[in-house]
């Protein structure tokens, strides 16, 4: 009898921590890993075939704390007489016109709670690609990190950067 009530809880544990771990990756499964954006931006061309850096369009990335939205001045430079004609130009030219701002859908974003900066991250060396994935090689860009604390930690392992509590947290 002893036995059989003890096979029940530690099934019903295992089972329970199964079901939990099961949620947990359902959860991130259904969280908007690519969404839909205003305007198709081709990282494929920009970065891949042109060889045009981050910081070329993500001007203060290594300046600040956010990486920032490049300004429409930044795509026009080349787009007043680069592919004008194409669907996602003339998009862009309209808004450019309007002086109106991409409402460009986040994809990649840290707890409020987290202090992260950019600047930290770029004047140590460490790749764009090394939270955001190869950007260079997607059409589409999508997260491909939880920039979650335990993905942060093993990096700072890594890289013998601080790990106490104060370098990152609020």
């Amino acid at each position: 009898m002893m036995i059989r009530i003890l096979q029940i809880l530690i099934t019903g544990y295992f089972g329970a921590f199964l079901l939990l771990l099961a949620g947990l990756g359902v959860g991130w499964s259904r969280m908007n890993l690519s969404p839909e954006q205003p305007i198709a931006f081709p990282h494929t061309i920009h970065v891949t075939r042109l060889g045009l850096p981050c910081n070329f369009c993500h001007l203060y990335v290594d300046k600040g704390k956010h990486a920032t939205v490049p300004p429409l001045s930044i795509c026009m430079s080349c787009h007043q007489n680069i592919a004008t004609d194409r669907p996602e130009i003339v998009k862009l030219t309209g808004y450019f016109e309007r002086g109106e701002p991409i409402a460009w859908n986040r994809i990649h974003k840290v707890p409020d709670f987290v202090y992260f900066t950019h600047k930290r991250h770029i004047k140590a060396g460490i790749d764009c690609s090394a939270c955001h994935g190869e950007i260079g090689a997607m059409k589409k860009v999508w997260r491909v990190r939880s920039l979650k604390m335990g993905f942060c930690v093993t990096c700072h392992e890594k890289y013998g950067a601080p790990q106490d509590c104060a370098t990152c947290h609020k």
